[in-house]
């Protein structure tokens, strides 16, 4: 017999008393589980990619340009140089709500910036231990070097991220309340002084 089937045989329930039926009610919301493909239907991963203004988002611009497609649910944030991503941006970018993160940069060796792209790999996987730490998956979280010349390679690394972030299921964090600019989200002084 199968595991949810119904069990309802008169010798299985002789000389028990009926089991009462749980209350009906609204069921709970589902809770994102790490690692569980989400319940909701329709959800799609929403991802961040740090890409280098020399290669990578020239990469993703050859994409388009040969209407490669790619997922359109990746959001590209254009930097000079990936060794200006700090770990702070990785993190807010996770605590704002996306479900996975990706760093493009130059090829190791052809950095415009010679090292850029060493400091964003070291960058990357210090924060890929911090995740860890955090108990979230640090394969959320990745380093791709291509060349300007690589749209087709562009557009096959979204895919594949894609994939793997549908597979880990959305991010267990909490997304953070937005704050207009200058807000800090919590009441100032005056206003708990009751002015």
């Amino acid at each position: 017999m199968s595991e949810g089937a119904p069990r309802n045989t008169a010798a299985e329930g002789a000389g028990k008393a009926p089991a009462k039926e749980p209350a009906k009610g609204p069921a709970p919301p589902p809770v994102p589980i790490e690692g569980v493909p989400c319940p909701r239907p329709g959800w799609e991963p929403q991802i961040l990619a740090f890409c280098c203004t020399f290669c990578a988002y020239t990469a993703a611009d050859l994409a388009g340009s040969q209407r490669t497609s790619y997922p359109t649910n990746i959001k590209i944030v254009k930097l000079l140089c990936t060794g200006k991503v700090d770990a702070l941006y990785l993190l807010k970018a996770f605590e704002s709500g996306v479900d996975g993160v990706y760093v493009a940069g130059c090829l190791e060796g052809s950095c415009h910036f010679e090292t850029g792209n060493l400091r964003a790999k070291a960058q990357v996987e210090r924060v890929k231990k911090l995740l860890s730490e955090m108990r979230l998956d640090p394969m959320r979280l990745e380093m791709y070097n291509l060349s300007s010349a690589m749209g087709s390679r562009f557009a096959e690394i979204a895919r594949e991220f894609t994939d793997r972030i549908r597979k880990l299921g959305p991010s267990p964090i909490p997304k953070a309340p937005c704050h207009a600019p200058g807000e800090s989200g919590t009441a100032s002084e005056h206003e708990r002084a009751g002015g």
